[in-house]
């Protein structure tokens, strides 16, 4: 069923809309909106995306300090693929 509505986009966002319209990506506006709706509820995204980043920082920083990898000196590159090494070693 389709319920019609009013929304308010940015000029950007409109912009772009009536690009993916005129280039026969979509069908209409509306359609633009529709898809992009259906991508969200797909990916179960009900919370922003900075949320999602600060829960998944807060996540990291629960592991223990020995799975940390230092930052510390010019090494950094040289641990993660040592780091990486050894977790492919294990299999």
């Amino acid at each position: 069923m389709t319920i019609k509505t009013t929304i308010a986009l940015s000029e950007d966002h409109l912009r772009y809309a009536e690009k993916l319209v005129a280039e026969g990506q979509y069908p209409t506006i509306s359609s633009v909106i529709e898809a992009g709706l259906e991508q969200m509820m797909a990916a179960g995204s009900e919370q922003d995306p900075v949320s999602s980043i600060a829960d998944e920082i807060n996540r990291r920083m629960q592991l223990p300090r020995d799975q940390w990898i230092s930052m510390e000196d010019d090494t950094m590159f040289d641990d993660i693929e040592a780091y990486i090494h050894t977790k492919l070693a294990k299999g």
